[in-house]
């Protein structure tokens, strides 16, 4: 559904303009509404279509307390989620929070991974696409792929 990197500049008020290529399909899939929420493990934040994120929502949330990094896990990626609408204009505006927390400024990366974007300080982006991949790290599910 969603594929391809963007680099994107949010407005004064914290809004990112989600491209044109996408609009239609979230429209299709979830009438504009996402959810915005901090990624459990990378500095990024990430968006869901709303029924996407609902989905995951409730495995996440099934999930037993009795574990301190379940809990944890939780607080950040469930307890920071924000529902937000996107405008005529295709505009989505990023709470002063989740900016803050991934030091999220003025320049942005929006990655489509299929299913769900990340979005990603620009400068963080860089730092991390300069890192080479691990292949002999890769799950072994990962290293029978052929690309």
């Amino acid at each position: 559904m969603f594929n391809g990197r963007t680099a994107l500049n949010l407005d004064a008020k914290g809004r990112l303009t989600v491209p044109t290529r996408y609009r239609e399909s979230l429209n299709g899939a979830c009438g504009g509404r996402v959810v915005l929420t901090q990624h459990p493990y990378d500095a990024c934040l990430v968006m869901y279509p709303l029924p996407e994120w609902k989905d995951i929502a409730r495995q996440v949330a099934a999930q037993s307390d009795a574990h301190a990094q379940v809990r944890a896990l939780k607080r950040r990626f469930l307890g920071q989620a924000v529902e937000v609408d996107m405008d005529g204009s295709g505009r989505l505006l990023v709470a002063p929070e989740l900016r803050s927390v991934v030091g999220l400024d003025k320049k942005a990366m929006l990655v489509g991974l299929m299913h769900r974007f990340e979005i990603w300080a620009e400068e963080t982006w860089i730092e991390l696409e300069q890192q080479n991949l691990d292949q002999d790290a890769m799950p072994e599910s990962v290293q029978a792929l052929s690309f």
